[in-house]
């Protein structure tokens, strides 16, 4: 006989699904993505900075800015997204993760 596994009903679905470890690696990849793209899509509004302008003063092609920007590009460089930060007066900073 399988034996069911006791479900905590006081936790979350989101608090859950977090509790897979191979779930959570998933998850957190995405949502690292996507706090790239929103910073990018924020940055540039508080600076008032078109993609053409950003790359120009980031020395990147305007399709790299783009392909960050809609959430296409997952696979930019250290360097690249270091320069980009810059030129939109941010540094980037890493911290321990728990």
């Amino acid at each position: 006989m399988k034996r069911s596994k006791k479900i905590d009903h006081r936790a979350s679905t989101f608090e859950r699904i977090m509790r897979d470890p191979a779930r959570r690696r998933k998850f957190e990849k995405g949502y690292n993505e996507f706090l790239i793209n929103e910073f990018l899509l924020e940055a540039m509004d508080e600076n008032r900075i078109s993609v053409r302008k950003l790359a120009e003063k980031a020395k990147v092609s305007p399709a790299i800015i783009q392909r960050i920007r809609s959430g296409e590009s997952s696979n930019i460089t250290l360097k690249k997204l270091n320069t980009i930060a810059a030129v939109l007066g941010y540094r980037i900073t890493f911290r321990k993760i728990k």
